[in-house]
């Protein structure tokens, strides 16, 4: 026992450390993990791991875990942006991957096709993991829209990849083909029906029980993670898919409202590390390199079919019906790299019993190789070669979820000032929606107000709402400052400022208040009342479920434009409204008897 301690212990720890020398140099880091596993194993140190049960056991808990973390961090928006083109890359892009590379297998293997089925089967899905890593390691940031499709693809192309491998397994076993179709669309219906409608069902269960428990902070993190795995043995006892289930149920908690979210996510990080490192170095250890010979070749020519002609003719068939540019699909195409999940799925035949199983799993590790030597130290240059990658400082360097009394949906974002931001070229005067809570130049903390003008170079700490981090992207970035045709940032719709605040709300059906609002208030008086008598332009007053914004002033107090801009928000709760409410309604006041003064002469 002590000797088995030692040596996982060890293998964990070097793993990590060496995790600094996969973001220095860039290496995928599936390769360093794997690496050491092969180090380790027979071949290498001399430790025998040949058990094919305990190790898909293992690689299958570990993929659980990952899908559920996955599944966790995508946010609504994100599938909004990219549900339907990433469902149909994950399912029908899985099912012509497998056919094209199974046409590849029977010629380069000689092999029945059945036996070539299931090879392209295990190979067909992509692996969110090595493509995220490299993406952050490499320094890569792309547009939003890319980054979706990629991130909600390879989170939900498992399941299809599994249940493939499932299914051809299930009919080599049998040896007939006489029900292929009929065998196919029952398992499809009855895996994805039941998976999707259990992780449906899990993920809400689990954000009740959190919510309505009283427990130790540090127990929360632990009891959400034993509810996904119960989510996922169940949906497999009664033959769903688990893996969707568990994925689909850790979107519906990640996207509700859930006690103690924030450190629930810093305790799932870790946990999908652990779950990743342990996975690879099993896999490691299982696999035989002195084994590779016979099938090395073929299996690097697959692999490079798969690159060049598989994958992308799967993609550009599944997204020509969206119509998104070449760039786009161009390089969707070329970071489908192949992970830990095509090496797990070659166990499956050994495990399940199929004659002649050695070949699946050697080579699907060659082909994985192959993926990311080629494609993995690839991202960063065909990022930049296609014009994808986003402009440099564009974005927050952290992104801190919060947790606040009353629960505010709030984020503490931190951003750096670069050389050509429209901050320091052209000495733009921040919206208070967007004002700083904290500077930090040069190493020394000041408060926003004995900062002045940020400098670049300057780290600037905000608090802010979700919606509104697209909108500091624009102010902290090398682009240029946001102009009146950009209509996210001030409004898809224009309003006549001297137009009555009460017709407005009317015409628009928002609620608002319960006090009275004088018939005379304007839309322009309204608004520099809530900014405190100073609008800058940018402002933005939240109205219903809109925001008012400032598109121009004159002299510094009066609004002379202003924009309606349909952010999707949530509603604050009915306490805060009415705080709110209270004050801005004491600083109108205080404001309306301080002109009235002034215009008299008092």
């Amino acid at each position: 026992m002590a000797n088995i301690v030692l040596v996982g212990a060890g293998l964990i720890a070097l793993s990590i450390l060496s995790s600094t020398f996969a973001f220095r140099f860039g290496t995928p880091l599936l390769l360093i993990f794997l690496g050491i596993g092969l180090l380790a194993g027979e071949d290498g140190l001399g430790l025998v791991f040949d058990d094919a049960e305990l190790a898909y056991f293992i690689g299958s808990l570990a993929l659980a875990v990952i899908l559920f973390d996955s599944g966790f961090g995508t946010r609504v928006q994100t599938l909004r942006r990219a549900a339907a083109p990433a469902f149909v890359l994950a399912t029908i892009g899985v099912l012509l991957t497998t056919l094209l590379v199974a046409v590849a297998a029977r010629f380069l293997f000689d092999l029945p096709w059945l036996y070539a089925l299931l090879m392209g089967a295990i190979i067909s899905s992509t692996d969110a993991a090595a493509v995220f890593f490299l993406l952050r390691a490499g320094g890569v940031k792309i547009y939003k829209r890319v980054r979706s499709m990629l991130e909600v693809e390879s989170g939900s192309n498992d399941p299809m990849a599994i249940f493939l491998t499932i299914l051809f397994i299930e009919l080599i076993i049998s040896d007939t083909t006489d029900n292929v179709v009929t065998s196919f669309v029952q398992g499809f219906g009855l895996q994805m029906g039941l998976g999707m409608l259990a992780g449906l069902i899990g993920g809400n269960v689990i954000v009740e029980i959190i919510n309505r428990v009283r427990l130790e902070e540090a127990l929360y993190p632990i009891l959400v993670m034993s509810c996904a795995l119960c989510v996922y043995g169940t949906t497999a006892y009664f033959g769903g898919s688990g893996f969707l289930a568990i994925y689909v149920a850790g979107i519906v908690a990640g996207n509700r409202s859930m006690k103690g979210a924030s450190g629930l996510r810093r305790y799932q990080q870790g946990m999908t590390w652990m779950a990743q490192i342990v996975m690879f170095l099993v896999l490691g250890l299982f696999i035989t390199p002195s084994e590779l010979g016979p099938v090395l070749i073929p299996g690097v020519l697959l692999g490079l079919f798969l690159i060049v002609i598989g994958r992308p003719f799967a993609v550009l068939m599944c997204l020509l019906p969206f119509r998104y540019d070449r760039q786009t699909i161009t390089f969707n195409a070329w970071v489908g790299l192949r992970g830990a999940v095509s090496i797990l799925l070659g166990i499956l035949p050994t495990v399940m019993g199929v004659e002649g199983a050695e070949i699946f799993l050697n080579v699907a590790f060659i082909m994985v190789v192959t993926s990311l030597l080629i494609q993995g130290w690839t991202i960063k240059p065909a990022a930049r070669w296609l014009k994808l990658n986003l402009p440099l400082g564009l974005g927050p360097l952290e992104r801190i979820e919060l947790e606040l009394p009353g629960n505010p949906k709030h984020e503490l974002l931190i951003y750096r000032v670069v050389e050509e931001s429209p901050l320091v070229r052209e000495k733009t005067t921040l919206p208070q929606w967007a004002r700083p809570a904290l500077v930090i130049r040069n190493g020394r903390s000041m408060q926003p107000d004995y900062a002045g003008q940020l400098e670049a170079g300057d780290l600037v700490y905000l608090f802010s709402p979700p919606e509104y981090t697209r909108l500091l992207d624009r102010l902290f970035s090398q682009i240029k400052s946001p102009d009146h045709s950009d209509k996210e940032y001030f409004g898809q719709f224009m309003v006549n400022p001297e137009a009555p605040l009460a017709e407005l709300i009317n015409s628009y059906g928002w609620e608002f208040t319960d006090q009275y609002i004088p018939p005379d208030l304007t839309v322009a008086d309204f608004m520099r009342d809530e900014l405190g008598g100073h609008p800058v332009t940018g402002d933005r007053v939240p109205v219903g479920n809109c925001d008012l914004v400032v598109r121009g002033v004159h002299q510094g107090r009066t609004v002379t434009e202003v924009g309606i801009s349909l952010l999707p928000r949530k509603r604050e709760p009915a306490y805060i409204r009415k705080y709110r409410r209270s004050t801005s309604n004491l600083l109108g006041r205080w404001f309306r008897r301080s002109r009235r003064k002034t215009q008299s002469g008092e």
